[in-house]
């Protein structure tokens, strides 16, 4: 058993992540992101679920803005372009699925 929180740390300036589990289903991954860090727009041919475990982020799907906070969840549809921004620092649990 795991504390998704305590998992992963976060690092100065980084985005940090470590796979949980893989399948050939698909995968779970957690990240720690800080303050300014994100990922750029891109696609993923699979579906994605994000849930946030601590803090906040600044999520644009589709060209549509979320701001999703701790315990909060959002779906990123396969295709669909899609970007992450720290407002401040975040943890998130991805989970892809096929």
């Amino acid at each position: 058993m795991i504390t998704l929180k305590n998992y992963i740390e976060y690092q100065k300036e980084a985005v940090v992540s470590k796979e949980i589990l893989k399948t050939e289903n698909g995968t779970i991954t957690i990240f720690a992101f800080d303050v300014g860090q994100g990922l750029s727009e891109h696609t993923t041919p699979l579906n994605a679920f994000v849930q946030i475990i601590e803090g906040q982020a600044d999520i644009v799907i589709d060209k549509v803005l979320h701001i999703v906070a701790e315990g909060q969840a959002i779906e990123f549809p396969a295709n669909k372009p899609h970007s992450l921004k720290a407002t401040k620092p975040f943890k998130m649990v991805l989970t892809m699925i096929k």
